[in-house]
């Protein structure tokens, strides 16, 4: 056999079909490993909701009426069937109609968010709900991925012009989101708000003398807060200690850490907590508290993992990114979710003041459920990437 032979049997040919359906190229498109550490999530989630679900139904129930112990469980699986479908079908647009869909739903959510003083309902003495018929939606849930990405698309436009006053556009509509959103009051989602805000512009290429600047003015904030604003300076005497009566008993994040602990590193086993009988909002804030009792810490510890892993993979997966607007958005949506996760856990753990966060994807809740889908599906979105263009061949050495 002739050399020019023996090279053309030393290579395997595949041809790659032109011609494929919509649904074959989402497939080969999207970050499956990414979509299988979500799906992973809501299945967690499910398990922690039935777990900590019987501790709401009893707070609900009265003499006459008893709540099911799996209520929540439930609901949790309804707003888990109609939320995944929707993040599978924001994955599939395309980068430019994602943008403009998240760019619509940053301005709905944010004239919804003004209409919260007017409309909204309190409870627990905060008012950050809208009442519809049969449903409760929090604006200020829906509106933080929405923000995210219209922020990415604002910081990106400094790429083709950079005497666009985009800087002290996205400033303005931070602060007017978070005066709206301190007045419910609501200071966990405020700091979720200015991070994502502050995070955006570091990527964005800010000079060192404005990052000085907004470092500065975040520490005069936090002490103007502590200073003026009553609801962020209870939340930190209760953390510190500070004024709290001896006879009143431990706080919320003293209970969630006592529960937290109580089961070691294994757990007392599904179903057998007590400690979170004594815990407010189990199914909700806290949660992780709940899974660290009955599944263990250890099972903490894999649920944070998972958590890192999801935002190393987004990470990894923009190191070849060249769109300005794709790395901040991508990595926007990132720093919203990571950031979440860590407060919430941080709370649980007695390592950040009670803020009223609940652990995405794990926690009940349909808006936040709905609004994390809907975030996911941008995110997985702009992380699509095309590993076919047209018919061609695929050429692999295998010989020497």
């Amino acid at each position: 056999m002739s050399r020019a032979g023996e090279l053309v049997k030393g290579f395997r040919t595949r041809t790659v079909p032109r011609e494929r359906t919509a649904l074959a190229i989402w497939f080969w498109e999207i970050d499956r490993v990414l979509l299988s550490l979500i799906v992973a999530l809501m299945a967690i989630g499910l398990v922690a909701v039935a777990a900590a679900s019987p501790v709401a139904a009893i707070d609900r129930s009265t003499a006459d009426v008893a709540v099911n112990p799996l209520i929540y469980f439930y609901r949790q699986l309804m707003w888990v069937m109609i939320g995944l479908p929707i993040m599978l079908v924001i994955s599939m647009l395309p980068r430019p109609q994602a943008r403009r869909l998240a760019i619509f739903l940053c301005a709905f959510f944010f004239l919804m968010l003004l209409f919260v003083p007017i409309l909204g309902s309190t409870v627990n003495g905060a008012r950050r709900w809208i009442d519809l018929p049969g449903f409760r939606f929090q604006p200020s849930e829906f509106l933080k991925p929405a923000y995210v990405v219209t922020l990415a698309w604002l910081l990106s436009l400094r790429s083709k012009d950079q005497n666009l006053p985009v800087m002290q556009l996205t400033g303005v509509l931070t602060l007017l989101i978070s005066a709206v959103l301190m007045r419910q009051p609501d200071f966990g989602q405020t700091v979720i708000f200015m991070a994502c805000w502050g995070a955006l512009l570091l990527l964005s290429g800010l000079e060192m003398r404005w990052i000085a600047m907004l470092g500065s003015a975040g520490l005069a904030g936090l002490v103007a807060v502590y200073m003026f604003y009553e609801n962020g300076r209870q939340r930190i005497n209760d953390f510190l200690g500070i004024g709290v009566q001896m006879d009143t008993g431990p706080d919320q994040t003293d209970l969630a850490f006592r529960t937290i602990t109580h089961g070691g590193f294994t757990g007392v086993g599904p179903g057998g907590g007590l400690n979170k009988f004594r815990l407010p909002e189990a199914h909700t804030d806290y949660i992780f508290s709940v899974i660290g009792e009955e599944f263990g810490l250890l099972a903490c510890i894999a649920i944070a993992c998972v958590y890192l892993a999801i935002i190393v993979r987004v990470l990894l997966r923009l190191l070849d990114e060249e769109d300005v607007f794709t790395i901040l958005a991508a990595a926007g949506l990132t720093t919203q979710f990571g950031l979440q996760a860590i407060i919430n856990m941080g709370v649980n753990a007695q390592i950040f003041p009670s803020k009223g966060m609940t652990l995405p994807f794990i926690s009940y809740g349909g808006s936040s459920m709905l609004a994390l889908c809907i975030g996911v599906g941008l995110l997985l979105a702009f992380t699509r990437r095309n590993p076919f263009m047209g018919r061609h061949t695929v050429v692999k050495w295998s010989g020497r």
